[in-house]
Order: structure tokens, then sequence, then C-alpha cells
């Protein structure tokens, strides 16, 4: 039976470990156990020493580590509701006439200069403008600007990244994630939440931590019109909102997706948001105000009156702000409502297709004291939670250190789960020919 989207988690009876879905979980892993797997030592993080504070590990990757060039194709699309979302697609050849289509800098061999992603930018008082070129003018007019990469097969694995709060496709995991799906021969695409391209949406709404309706649309329109496996991944927020959508899902998400992974996704959001409301945290709580006051501002100019400006205008913390604009603009009741209807920690049994939970326990945004453990979660639910890597940093090596261990690390597990290119069509030819 196809679960109805807004279907809400707080409403629904709790699961117990016996439970069918827990059968069907076991036995969807069971299916892939032939799968020669790597070595646990193979992705034990280890911060280098040069990095010694959980602050450090977050900071460090986000402004300053060197991030590859990748090259997009951007589209459009309308939403159900009229407004629009822009997607950022991966840019092969296909794409047309090399760079004259693509959104932003090329894919080359030589990292570009590290430049401060949106969400952190403003950590180092750097202002951000909506009407500049999204990849700050990176791109280079070189051969491999112009595109030398051959379209993946149309049955190869699509990569969907729901990108974290104030994010986008040229933030430096959405970067070194589309990277490594590129090298190996997959389809790509973020697809930004609303106010996140670069312009502003139309609708009297933003997005938030509990938004699975929206990422259920779009998996869905990815996956009526792709070929091969669509594999999905979320990063903090995104994180978030994708594993909300696969704990409404259940065992339905597997027609959808074949795996999933979770990126220092906040599981218990009151936990989080007080984290970032204190001491240094409060670097992160300004830094992330500054733009999302800027677009509440704009989208007054939009709709007047839509909320309280001058409780916007004076909040300090996540919850202040939340409860001023978030909640009332998205329906909740107030900031308790929208955190705790946000949080989803409690529902991870209900997740039923192979799923990553990727958290370092020192993570500055969330204590790794609510981190669940084995008999918390589902089945198929993998955790990973090294001791450090702080949030969405997991950097290695000696300075000025690498940022593709994360990458590493997601798509050596999600490959796990991707069906070979030959298999697809193997299935596709049989599909075909008992209908035909």
């Amino acid at each position: 039976m196809k679960r109805d989207h807004a279907h809400l988690l707080p409403n629904a009876p709790a699961l117990d470990a016996s439970s069918a879905l827990e059968r069907t979980a076991s036995a969807a892993l069971d299916a892939v156990s032939q799968t020669t797997l790597e070595p646990l030592a193979e992705w034990l993080y280890r911060a280098p020493r040069w990095l010694p504070t959980a602050h450090a590990q977050t900071i460090v990757p986000a402004l300053f580590a060197q991030r590859p060039a990748v090259k997009y194709r951007r589209e459009r699309w309308t939403t159900p509701d009229g407004d629009f979302i822009d997607l950022d697609w991966l840019a092969y050849d296909v794409d047309g006439e090399g760079s004259k289509h693509a959104h932003s800098s090329a894919a080359t061999a030589n990292a570009s200069p590290p430049v401060a992603p949106r969400e952190l930018r403003n950590a180092v008082a750097t202002s951000f403008d909506e009407t500049a070129p999204l990849h700050d003018g990176a791109g280079r007019d070189t051969a491999a600007a112009r595109g030398t990469n051959p379209p993946p097969d149309p049955a190869a694995p699509l990569f969907v990244l729901f990108h974290g709060l104030e994010g986008s496709s040229d933030s430096h995991y959405a970067r070194v994630l589309m990277a490594e799906a590129k090298a190996r021969g997959w389809f790509g695409v973020v697809p930004h939440f609303r106010s996140c391209g670069g312009s502003m949406n139309l609708l009297p709404r933003f997005y938030h931590l509990a938004d699975s309706a929206e990422v259920d649309w779009v998996l869905r329109r990815l996956k009526a019109q792709h070929a091969g496996p669509v594999i999905a991944a979320g990063v903090s927020l995104g994180g978030n909102v994708l594993l909300r959508w696969l704990c409404e899902q259940e065992q339905d998400a597997a027609a959808i997706l074949d795996a999933a992974a979770a990126i220092s996704a906040p599981l218990d959001v009151h936990a989080g948001g007080h984290a970032i409301s204190q001491g240094f945290g409060m670097v992160y709580t300004r830094s992330f105000l500054k733009t999302l006051k800027r677009k509440a501002l704009a989208k007054l100019d939009q709709y007047p009156g839509l909320f309280d400006r001058d409780a916007m205008l004076a909040a300090r913390t996540m919850h202040a702000f939340d409860n001023a604009v978030t909640a009332p603009v998205h329906g909740f009741r107030d900031t308790d409502d929208y955190w705790t209807r946000a949080t989803t920690r409690p529902y991870l049994p209900r997740i039923a297709i192979p799923t990553l939970l990727l958290n370092a326990r020192n993570d500055p945004f969330l204590p790794g004291r609510v981190l669940p453990s084995a008999t918390e979660v589902s089945a198929a639910v993998t955790l990973d939670q090294p001791a450090h890597g702080g949030h969405v940093g997991f950097m290695t090596g000696p300075f000025p250190g690498r940022i593709d261990w994360l990458s590493q690390r997601v798509f050596g597990y999600l490959q796990t789960y991707v069906r070979p290119v030959d298999q697809v069509h193997h299935v596709a030819h049989q599909t075909d020919s008992e209908h035909g």
C-alpha cells in the first residue's frame, strides 16, 4: 500500500523487535549477504592530530579545505503546489557543448581553491550575495571544463543528495560527494530546498527539518524518470528530512530507493538546538541567522505580515528564530512543537531499506549522549559513530588535509546495495520479454 506522504510520525504506533517490518528488513539484508563487504578497519575514522577539537574538525573542512571542482547543469522544476525548486545535475558531455549549459565550475584534475560554502561563510564575516554566481567564479576554460567525460550508462545509479541548512550544491560535502559519484560513473543531482538555489521561491514558505513531503515528490519524480537504481543521501538538515521520509514510508521506500545514508543528521532536534545555542556553538547560530534573516526580510517583501518582523530580527538563537518564522509559517504551534515533530530518533526502528547513519560523537551540533544504539534502530540501519569528525567534517591526512574520507565511506557503503549495470539491463530485458 502506498503510504501518504502527509503521514505524521508522532501519531503512529510504536514497533516491537518482532514486527513484520523487522523481519522484512532482516530478509532484505540477508538477500545481499553474498556480497563481500569491506573490512571494518577500512572505514575507521581517525582525526588528524593538527585538528584536535570538535570545532576545528567542523570549521576547517567547511571553510578552508580544497574541494573538487564539479560541473553542474541546472534544471528548474515546478512543485506540486505551484512553487519551484532548482536541481543541479552532474554535467557530462551529453549535456551539451561543454560548459555552455553548465551551472558551475568544471570537474578538473586539480582541486579548486578553497572557498567558504554558504552555510558557514558568515563565520568569517564574509557576506553572501544571492545575486552572485553560486560557485564563486571558480570556472576554468580548459579542455576539462569543456567536458571530456562520457555520460554514464542509462542504467547506472542515480545519487541524490539533500543538502543541509542554508547549504547548496556548492557546499564542501556536496562537491566531494558529487565528485565521487562522477568518478564512479553514476548520475548525480542536488535538489535545492526552497530559497536555497540562489533565487527566492514564490510561495509564503521556506523549508524545514520535517519537510518529508518535499523529499517524497522529488524522489518519486526522479525514480519515474530514471532507468537505474536510485540512491539518496542527506547531510545535516537534509539527512534528517530524508530519515523522516524513510521512517514514514517504511517498507514502501524500497520501491523508490535501493539504499540511503544520513550524515551528521540532528536525530534529536531539541538536543541539537540547545547545543548550538550556548558557548562556541553560537558561532554557528550567528552564521545561520545572517542568511536566514536576510531571506526572511525578502519573504516579508513578498508577503507583508506573514510573520512578526520585529520578533524575527530580535532572534538570537535558532529556537527564537524558529518560533518567529519557521514554526508559524509551516503550520507548527511553536518551536517546541516543531522540534518534537522533526525529531527522528524515536522512529528509526521503522526504516526498512539499507541505511547508513554517520554521526561523529563529538559533533558540536548534536551531543554524542543522544545518539542511538544498535538496539534502538532497525536491522536495516548501520550505525557509524566515530569518536571524532565534527559536524560534516571528517578531514584526514597531514596539513592542509583532505575531505574525501566522507565520500569514500558513504559510497563504499551504498555501492554494496547497488546492482551492477549488466544485472539492471538483464532485469529490464526480462520484463520487456514478459510484456512483449
